[in-house]
């Protein structure tokens, strides 16, 4: 019997960052228990590390009052963050002057954040796949070398 774990989350929507620069400080975090990413956007020096910090704990913040009303049994210090996505939102047109009268258009870019945490299985180690394939084959030596 597989137990559904539950996801919560967290957006904020229209950030005056564009997207390739949140997903700097949020491929930091992906993955990571909830304090470590917590402590790595607290200490992480981009504009944007603040509103994901800010972000990160209202999704813990969510999680804890989902479980409340529904009477879910949440460890708080067995969260994750689970997914860390940061995508398009609408682009602002300006613009630049150029020379002789001209002008150059440019676009201020804009992001929609989603942070969703979940609880990790009791049995789930953090296990990566390099581990596993450390068999002797991937050991093996080449035997026909030139002379």
């Amino acid at each position: 019997m597989a137990v559904e774990t539950r996801e919560f989350r967290a957006e904020a929507k229209f950030q005056r960052v564009s997207p390739q620069k949140a997903r700097l400080v949020l491929d930091l975090i992906k993955g990571r228990g909830v304090q470590e990413a917590l402590e790595t956007a607290a200490f992480t020096k981009k504009r944007i590390a603040p509103v994901i910090h800010k972000l990160l704990t209202s999704a813990v913040d969510n999680a804890k009052y989902v479980a409340g009303e529904q009477g879910i049994d949440l460890d708080v210090d067995n969260l994750y963050v689970k997914q860390a996505l940061a995508n398009d939102g609408p682009r602002m047109k300006r613009i630049r002057p150029a020379p002789m009268g001209r002008a150059f258009r440019y676009q201020r870019r804009l992001a929609h954040i989603v942070v969703s945490v979940a609880e990790r299985e009791s049995g789930a180690e953090l296990v990566t796949k390099a581990e596993e394939s450390a068999t002797p084959k991937a050991t093996k030596k080449k035997a026909g070398k030139k002379a």
